[in-house]
């Protein structure tokens, strides 16, 4: 996504146009007056295309918690984090209630820099494709680009109306002179707005192919096809379609109308090569044309000025060079992952299960995405290194109960974890949307219309993949026999499937469970059971190692001999989430800057319907 060689001239003629400044205080959606610009910018390829580099690194979703103002979007049971950073810990209720400033997502600046304003973010689309048509280019070239500045509206327009329901509609530059002042749109024309814009980027990207290795992150017809299949699940869910909202009566057709264009997505990602990766656990290290399971795609680069992440110092433990500050796995997680032939733990399975050695017998995708204690773990290149999490072990002074090797690259040198001048983490991708959403997405739109045979066909290719074995009850789909069943049988297959992927906050919302969460988060403090068996763990024998590297922690016997497991809960309160957290309220910063919005009904002075 970065295009190199650009002239000084057109650099700062592209800067005047997306430097919004910050003294501009008349309304969100007002820019500087564009009348003295140079038109000839929208007669090269390359300076539009500085643009749209900017455009795509303000308004690509990236990884969960790299903006620190949007870490509450992610609250969940899924990581101990939500419970201990203070809006999150709100957002799950185990400690305080959120207040109308605590979701700033939509802005929290009158500036257009990454994550300040959304609607700076949207003013570039609008303003691009408004200019491009009036240029020289050639009309694939308009077409190619304008492709992709809908796609980038639309997800932009998405994130806010999945948050905060009907936000305000500005689909043309702004004259400061002349502004045309908004309120809150209805969600029905949101969305209306969002898969007009994806349809003209379906049809503009038809065709369009790019280079990997220079421009890997782009919209391509397929992604913006699996986009609108997303948006339209959306539609159709409980968050905005109701089934006890007399104000809103429950519309079928929605469901009907996403499985089309979801079973349509579906055909379209298959056409262009999209597939399932072979290994699960390769999702996120594998990259380009090697990775045939990314859709939606933001490139990050452990080499490049300003493209890195820090997700990898974040996920590892302190011995290996990270901070285990975030991606931190709750025992609801663990509990989550079904026996190794698909059916839930506690039922009647083939295979048997220990409390004890509880990840003994598991879908393969715990093993792959979750390290315990003495589980199996490669790290810096080292692949007969075991994660040890209990207290007062000698390498790691504070344990986490579990650890996230999802997102981390296991041949990074401990030196090399942390993204600091510029430079260094993994550098690894963020994958917004794969091939298995579009599969999950397409399964459950189908339960919904009752084609419960179809969803499972579906979903099965998931499991498969996973390694979850047939067994007897078909991988576990036997035991879906309702429309109800397989509903949860899909909700915690995604939970599992997209652990951390920031997809349970917003399964939550938009299925209206995030209210019926109970009990305590949870996670587990492994202590060994005496000083004496400690001191044994940790004996270095004749050959260098340590004892403990030899012990068989599969074995139930052994593990119990050394080591207890106590849950331990997380904050003061169990989960206590409000029905009001289904639309978040307008911040300050955003309702003072036009006098016609209107507050989200449920929040002090709130007279809007977010539907």
């Amino acid at each position: 996504m970065i295009l190199k060689n650009k002239t000084t001239l057109l650099i700062g003629m592209m800067a005047m146009l997306i430097l919004f400044s910050s003294s501009c205080k008349k309304d969100f959606f007002d820019l500087e007056d564009r009348n003295g610009m140079d038109s000839r910018i929208w007669d090269n390829e390359g300076s539009i295309q500085f643009l749209l580099n900017d455009t795509y690194d303000v308004t690509m979703p990236d990884f969960p918690y790299e903006i620190t103002a949007d870490n509450v979007i992610y609250a969940s049971d899924e990581d101990k984090f939500s419970s201990s950073e203070s809006i999150m810990r709100k957002a799950i209720g185990v400690n305080g209630v959120l207040t109308a400033n605590d979701v700033k997502f939509i802005a929290t600046k009158y500036q257009g820099n990454k994550g300040d304003n959304r609607y700076f973010d949207i003013a570039r689309c609008n303003v691009a494709l408004k200019e491009i048509p009036k240029g020289t280019l050639s009309q694939s070239s308009k077409n190619k680009l304008r492709g992709q500045f809908f796609a980038l509206r639309a997800i932009t327009y998405f994130q806010l109306v999945r948050l905060y329901g009907g936000v305000p509609l500005v689909l043309e530059p702004q004259d400061p002179d002349n502004l045309t002042l908004t309120g809150r749109s209805k969600a029905s024309a949101c969305f209306q707005v969002i898969v007009n814009d994806l349809d003209s980027a379906i049809n503009l990207l038809n065709g369009v192919t790019w280079v990997d290795a220079t421009e890997r992150g782009k919209f391509t017809r397929q992604a913006a096809a699996a986009l609108k299949a997303r948006v339209l699940l959306y539609w159709a869910s409980p968050q905005f379609n109701p089934t006890n909202n007399p104000a809103h009566p429950f519309d079928q057709s929605r469901w009907q109308k996403a499985y089309e264009v979801n079973k349509e997505a579906y055909d379209i990602c298959k056409a262009a090569g999209a597939s399932l990766m072979p290994n699960y656990a390769d999702i996120f290290l594998k990259e380009g044309t090697a990775n045939p399971e990314a859709i939606i795609v933001r490139s990050y680069s452990a080499k490049l000025s300003k493209r890195g992440q820090n997700v990898e110092q974040k996920s590892r433990p302190t011995e290996e060079g990270g901070n285990a500050s975030a991606f931190t796995p709750t025992l609801q997680l663990v509990n989550a992952y079904t026996m190794k032939d698909g059916v839930p733990v506690g039922q009647a399975s083939s295979f048997t299960y220990d409390p004890v050695v509880f990840w003994v017998n598991r879908d393969p995708r715990l093993d792959a995405t979750i390290a315990y204690n003495g589980s199996q773990w490669k790290l810096s290149g080292l692949a007969t290194r075991k994660q040890w999490c209990y207290n007062g072990g000698i390498t790691e002074a504070s344990p986490q109960g579990f650890y996230l090797k999802k997102f981390c690259d296991p041949d990074l040198a401990k030196g090399s974890v942390i993204n600091a001048n510029d430079f260094g983490g993994n550098g690894l991708d963020w994958v917004e949307l794969r091939f298995a959403e579009v599969i999950m997405n397409y399964a459950e739109c189908a339960n919904e219309i009752g084609n419960l045979q179809e969803a499972k066909d579906l979903i099965k290719q998931i499991r498969i993949r996973a390694g979850i074995q047939a067994g007897t009850k078909n991988y576990g789909l036997d035991l879906a026999t309702s429309k109800e069943l397989m509903r949860d049988l899909i909700m915690n297959e995604r939970m599992v499937e997209f652990s951390f992927e920031g997809k349970r906050s917003f399964d939550l919302r938009r299925t209206r469970r995030y209210h019926l969460l109970s009990g305590q988060m949870q996670t587990i403090q492994w202590t060994v059971k005496t000083a004496a068996l400690k001191t044994e763990l940790e004996a270095v024998g004749t050959n260098g190692i340590r004892f403990r590297e030899n012990i068989n922690v599969n074995d139930r016997t052994t593990f119990d001999k050394y080591f207890t497991a106590t849950n331990v809960n997380q904050g003061p309160n169990g989960f206590g989430i409000l029905d009001t957290y289904y639309f978040f309220a307008l911040p300050s910063t955003f309702m003072n800057s036009s006098p016609l919005l209107d507050q989200t009904i449920g929040w002090d002075g709130g007279t809007f319907d977010p539907l």
